[in-house]
């Protein structure tokens, strides 16, 4: 089932052009991440597409339509800094939240404890740290039992252990198969929590599709010989070994994931060439990024 489906949305401020013909299509049960640079337009995007903000031009279609006006009530969302009363309590701050969005069917005690803050229920928000502050505003997002979870750089400001306590939760959360839609930066956090990315840069869409299948499939070999140059030379003539270049005492070559290293250990021996490195590793979303965005 298509959960949102965006054709050619557009936004400009000024001269400035936010979104440029914007195209994605999410679906039932995906973790789809919308990766970008700062600037990018990821938080237009997710500004459009909650009626905060209006497209230039362009629409947007949530749940095939099936719920008309209505479809808000099924989402829940973080764009900006979790705001609470800070004299109240995690529990009642979330009755707060229920009393907002009409819902009288939640279970406090397993929304914090889904989001690890049950045994601070009773502590009030001024007393959390940001990490905690971050995990009570995802736990808001779940009241009302929303169909889709939307998160607008989840981990922002916060230090490595917070990073780690959301990054844990947002799993957890998509574990449960609601879709989850997430705006970031930090190509680490798309690579280990999302199924699925839209890869965009000053408003436009470079790549989209599982996570799986905008990594690469070649893995990278790092080589190191006394005879470098002899080494390069040899890479070339090997079919299944591409883009043998240069890095720093190193040379690096893209090998068909078909065939090993043991392999390239081999025949460099029967060629009279010594290899004192010889390290794979697969192509990262990050190298990825990279490559797609310069």
């Amino acid at each position: 089932m298509s959960i949102l489906t965006i054709k050619n949305l557009s936004k400009s401020y000024g001269k400035i052009q936010a979104l440029d013909n914007l195209s994605l299509e999410i679906n039932a049960g995906e973790v789809y991440g919308i990766l970008g640079p700062n600037g990018s337009g990821k938080t237009t995007t997710l500004g459009i597409i909650l009626g905060i903000l209006a497209a230039n031009t362009g629409s947007y279609q949530w749940f095939d339509g099936k719920y008309g006006p209505s479809h808000r009530k099924r989402i829940g969302a973080i764009l900006e800094t979790p705001n609470f009363y800070p004299y109240k309590t995690a529990e009642d701050n979330l009755k707060i939240v229920s009393h907002i969005k009409g819902s009288t069917t939640d279970n406090y005690d397993e929304v914090l404890e889904l989001v690890n803050l049950s045994h601070r229920k009773k502590s009030p928000f001024r007393t959390y740290s940001l990490g905690m502050k971050q995990r009570l505003a995802i736990a808001a997002t779940m009241i009302g039992e929303p169909d889709v979870i939307i998160f607008d750089e989840p981990t922002n400001g916060l230090d490595p252990q917070g990073i780690a306590e959301v990054r844990q939760t947002l799993t957890q959360i998509a574990s449960t198969g609601k879709t989850v839609i997430m705006a970031s930066h930090i190509l680490d956090e798309v690579e280990k929590i999302c199924s699925h990315v839209a890869i965009i840069k000053n408003g436009h869409l470079l790549a989209t599709g599982s996570v799986g299948s905008i990594l690469s499939d070649k893995v990278t070999l790092e080589l190191q010989s006394a005879n470098l140059d002899g080494l390069s030379s040899f890479l070339a003539n090997i079919p299944w070994l591409e883009k043998a270049i240069r890095v720093g005492d190193k040379l690096e070559a893209q090998m068909d994931p078909t065939h090993s290293i043991a392999e390239v250990n081999k025949l460099a021996f029967e060629k009279g060439i010594t290899l004192t490195h010889l390290v794979s590793r697969k192509q990262r979303l990050e190298e990825e990024f990279l490559e797609i965005t310069k």
